[in-house]
C-alpha cells in the first residue's frame, strides 16, 4: 500500500561546529543534522543543488524521503526546517526529523479516477473538473498510500466530489476539517451556451 518514497542522499559532516558548516558551503554542501527516533543526532552534509532542485519542486517539508547515508541504515525522515540566507533566500541549513513507522505525518496524497466509461455525465459529453489533484491527509509513516481513488461510477453533470465523498484507507484522514471539493464533472460549453441563449431568449 506504501507508495514510492523518494531517496535522498547526504554525507556524514565530519567535525562540528561553524568552521565545519562553512567548509561544507565551501564545497558545495548545505549542512545539516538528523535527530528523533530514538538514536543520536547525526550532522549530515546534503548536495547544494539536489536540495535546491527539492525545493523548487515544492512541498519539500511534506514529503517524506528515505535518507540514505553511507555506513547507515536508510531511514525514513521528513524535513523540519530550512534555513535561508536572508540576503539571498538559498538554503544554509536543513534539518531532518527520523520517523518511526508508528509516526503520523501530514503528507500530500495523489488522486486518481477510475470507471470514467461508467459515468453517465461524461458520456454526455461533460468534463471532469478536478480541483485537487493532491488533497493533504494525515497517514501513518509505516503505511502511506499511494493514491486514494475516485469511483466515477454513476456520476451525472453537476455532480459534486466532496473528500467525504472518498473511501479512505484505514488510519488516514485529511488534515482539513471541512468537506472540501475534490472534483467536479461540468456541463459541455456547447450545452452551457445554449441553455444561456435559452435564458437570454426568455
Amino acid at each position: 500500500m506504501a507508495g514510492e518514497i523518494p531517496d535522498f542522499h547526504a554525507e556524514v559532516r565530519t567535525g562540528t561546529g561553524k568552521g565545519a558548516a562553512r567548509q561544507a558551503r565551501r564545497e558545495g554542501y548545505v549542512p545539516g543534522i538528523v535527530y528523533g527516533g530514538g538514536h543520536e543526532p547525526l550532522s549530515i552534509n546534503v548536495k547544494y543543488n539536489d536540495l535546491l532542485n527539492r525545493l523548487k519542486k515544492g512541498r519539500f517539508l511534506q514529503t517524506l524521503f528515505n535518507l540514505k547515508v553511507e555506513g547507515h541504515e536508510d531511514v525514513r525522515v521528513i524535513c523540519r526546517g530550512v534555513q535561508r540566507n536572508v540576503v539571498k533566500d538559498l538554503p544554509t541549513h536543513v534539518d531532518f526529523m527520523r520517523l518511526r513507522r508508528t509516526s503520523r505525518v501530514n503528507l500530500f496524497i495523489h488522486v486518481t479516477f477510475e470507471n470514467h466509461d461508467k459515468a453517465p455525465g461524461l458520456k454526455r459529453g461533460g468534463t471532469l473538473t478536478v480541483v485537487r489533484p493532491e488533497v493533504e491527509l494525515e497517514v501513518t509513516a509505516g503505511d502511506i498510500p499511494d493514491h486514494i481513488t475516485v469511483d466515477l461510477t454513476d456520476r451525472q453533470i453537476g455532480d459534486v466530489i466532496h473528500i467525504q465523498d472518498i473511501p479512505l484507507p484505514e488510519g488516514v484522514v485529511p488534515t482539513i476539517a471541512r468537506n472540501f471539493v475534490v472534483a467536479n464533472i461540468s456541463a459541455p460549453s456547447g450545452l452551457r451556451s445554449t441553455d444561456n441563449e435559452d435564458e437570454a431568449e426568455g
